[in-house]
């Protein structure tokens, strides 16, 4: 039973990734009854079953439950599907997939996790930018493939972006690993 429930969601997470992928490349991209077809043909169903063979279950879990708000508008201080923030986003996700507190602030969140290194990136790390001329002012979940899932700012909501767009390299401050001991204890007190 658990390894059709992990088949089934790494599936669900591929077919979402690569249709996301396809409709902002070409909005009118084939239909999903179709997308495994066209993808197979690419030759990227191998890619993302390497893909999901290398993220642990609470990697996938945390990517899984992310994209299911894609969409959800940026509300400042937001930690709800009512609205987020980027920090709010963060902890909501961890809190709701894994039970670990996070701080609900940016740069408090990367004091309290374990810098990496950006190659050492995998789904479930934490990614942080300075978009607002201070160090550690913006954060998002790392989902793989060098993308990060976030909520950016007033007017916009949940979404994805690629590390290597010009506007995210240059502003790129760190990586991060939340310890899972460090923050179960912190769930505990409360």
């Amino acid at each position: 039973m658990e390894v059709f429930r992990i088949h089934t969601m790494h599936r669900f997470l591929f077919i979402l990734l690569m249709s996301l992928g396809l409709a902002h490349a070409n909005p009118s991209a084939a239909p999903p009854d179709e997308l495994e077809g066209l993808l197979a043909e690419r030759g990227l169903v191998a890619q993302f079953t390497q893909m999901g063979h290398s993220m642990g279950h609470q990697a996938s879990d945390l990517v899984v439950n992310a994209m299911g708000y894609l969409g959800v508008p940026y509300k400042r201080g937001g930690n709800s599907s009512a609205g987020f923030d980027c920090s709010g986003f963060v902890r909501a996700i961890y809190e709701s997939t894994l039970g670990l507190v996070l701080p609900h602030n940016a740069k408090a969140q990367a004091a309290a996790t374990e810098k990496i290194d950006r190659s050492e990136l995998q789904p479930g790390d934490l990614v942080f930018y300075n978009t607002l001329r201070k160090a550690f002012s913006h954060v998002g979940i790392y989902i793989g493939d060098g993308k990060f899932i976030h909520s950016p700012r007033s007017g916009g909501q949940v979404r994805i972006e690629n590390m290597n767009d010009a506007y995210w390299v240059k502003r790129f401050n760190g990586a991060r690993r939340v310890n899972p001991e460090t923050h179960t204890a912190e769930a505990n007190l409360r």
